[in-house]
């Protein structure tokens, strides 16, 4: 993942409500959630869901699928971890850190 990605994602999340709507629907799992009832369960109205929702999707945090009238939403689970694995691939790599087993010894 490059450094602007990794950015972009993280500014997307900053943002309380769409920190909401993604939680809601990493909690959701595959199935995802319709937009109808992300904005019933965060009570916010419609166009400032839809505002957040663009945001998500432009970072490719969310995927959106139509079906027949429903808009579902779901959270992009290789994003979420390759943004996770940025932050977290290179922990302790300049400083050396102990592995579990030298832990254990």
């Amino acid at each position: 993942m490059k450094v602007e990605q990794a950015a972009k994602q993280l500014e997307a999340l900053g943002n309380v409500t769409r920190l909401q709507i993604y939680r809601l629907l990493v909690r959701a799992g595959e199935a995802g959630l319709p937009v109808g009832q992300i904005q019933e369960r965060l009570g916010i109205p419609p166009s400032t869901l839809s505002h957040h929702i663009q945001r998500l999707l432009l970072t490719g945090l969310v995927t959106q699928e139509r079906q027949s009238t429903t808009l579902i939403c779901r959270a992009s689970y290789p994003a979420m971890n390759g943004l996770i694995g940025y932050l977290a691939d290179e922990c302790c790599a300049d400083a050396g850190c102990a592995t579990q087993t030298d832990n254990a010894a």
